[in-house]
């Protein structure tokens, strides 16, 4: 359970997905390899349409789970269907998804027009309808005209595309894609991330994507489903998923985070109040948490929802607080300039660090704060998470 505003529901969320039909649906599926269980009672659904994200550490149970859908593991227990059928008896190349995988997988003795037309002509396709398709897949990759090259004289990128238009080619009902940008540069995986959302708005089917990487699954996916130890533990929208995790293994995962432990002092409907023995000031939030008074929480706190004031006077006093709440003080004992943002790590009166970032809206931004310099820390009621478990 997590804290979570009263008013706020996922339907109140602009970018939420429209309830669509469910295309692939996961029912009580386990998958164990001796006495290690990959998959643990995983219950699912991906809608049409979506780009979908299984998001987790490695070993999760993620990739396995995908391997499953495709038909290159079994399931141990429970069903797998797509459009409502159980696929159980279907062999991979019967499925109708396709697979695009982390080291793309591309013929190297082919060219990229044989490479994009192989499953098609081991389905026996009319030579004429190949071209056509194979054509129709380079050009939505932006590949017009590279049909000739070979792989070996592709970028990395480029040959990321080429597996792209031979999956496709053969337009499949599910395109499951297992850490496609792995290993393309930090430029480059930029580029293909807003490439892959534009390719998938094009064609209309349903990606559901494979990756370690919180940042490429909040940029690219409608919906992210968080695995820890086969345990499916979250499924939420990248918004949604950010700012209320619903345990802290979430919100440790995603993103940065600052992580107090505590106790629950008031919880109203309109208010709550937490008492965290590394923070001088109780944490004071703007509405109710549903815990027990005297119950172990943990406030989550992000690093961009910190405000930092020169401590040349009085502690700072944030408006929809109480006085003396959400307002600490400290020492800068790190920074790290980012070009975009400066990072602080900042020692508390306790010797808690605690991490905040700080935009550069200018030039001389950075020049503002320095090594050992005092500092208050302020945050606003409605920015902290505070979680149950």
């Amino acid at each position: 359970m997590t804290e979570v505003s009263p008013v706020h529901t996922q339907a109140d969320n602009p970018a939420s997905p429209v309830k669509a039909k469910a295309i692939i649906s996961f029912e009580g599926v386990t998958k164990r390899f001796g006495k290690t269980i990959a998959v643990d009672n995983v219950t699912l659904q991906v809608q049409e349409g979506e780009f979908f994200a299984l998001l987790g550490p490695s070993g999760c149970g993620k990739t396995t789970l995908l391997r499953m859908l495709a038909g290159f593991e079994a399931p141990s227990e429970g069903r797998i269907l797509i459009d409502g059928k159980d696929i159980a008896a279907l062999p991979p190349n019967k499925r109708p998804v396709n697979m695009v995988f982390q080291s793309y997988a591309v013929f190297p003795h082919m060219k990229v027009s044989d490479n994009v037309a192989y499953g098609l002509k081991m389905d026996g396709v009319a030579g004429d309808e190949i071209k056509t398709r194979v054509e129709e897949a380079l050009d939505l990759v932006k590949l017009d005209g590279y049909g000739a090259r070979m792989p070996d004289q592709l970028s990395g990128g480029q040959r990321q595309r080429v597996a792209l238009a031979r999956a496709l080619v053969k337009r499949p009902r599910v395109l499951l894609l297992d850490e496609p940008l792995s290993a393309l540069d930090a430029k480059l995986r930029d580029q293909m991330r807003s490439e892959l959302t534009s390719l998938q708005e094009k064609v209309g089917i349903t990606f559901m994507m494979v990756t370690h990487d919180q940042d490429e699954a909040l940029a690219i996916a409608t919906r992210c489903a968080v695995m820890n130890r086969g345990v499916l533990t979250q499924v939420a929208t990248p918004a949604d998923l950010y700012e209320f995790p619903n345990s802290r293994f979430v919100a440790d995962f995603v993103g940065s985070v600052n992580m107090f432990e505590g106790v629950l002092e008031k919880d109203e409907q309109n208010e709550a109040q937490v008492r965290c023995p590394e923070l001088s000031a109780p944490v004071y939030l703007d509405h109710g948490v549903t815990g027990a008074r005297g119950a172990t929480v943990w406030v989550a706190l992000r690093p961009e929802k910190i405000e930092m004031h020169k401590r040349t006077g009085e502690a700072p006093k944030m408006e929809d607080a109480p006085p003396g709440m959400n307002v600490v003080g400290g020492v800068i004992r790190d920074i790290v300039y980012l070009g975009s943002e400066t990072n602080f790590e900042i020692e508390l009166e306790g010797g808690r660090r605690v991490k905040t970032f700080r935009s550069n809206l200018t030039r001389y931004d950075q020049e503002d704060f320095t090594w050992d310099e005092p500092v208050w820390l302020a945050w606003h009621a409605c920015s902290p998470a505070v979680l149950l478990s």
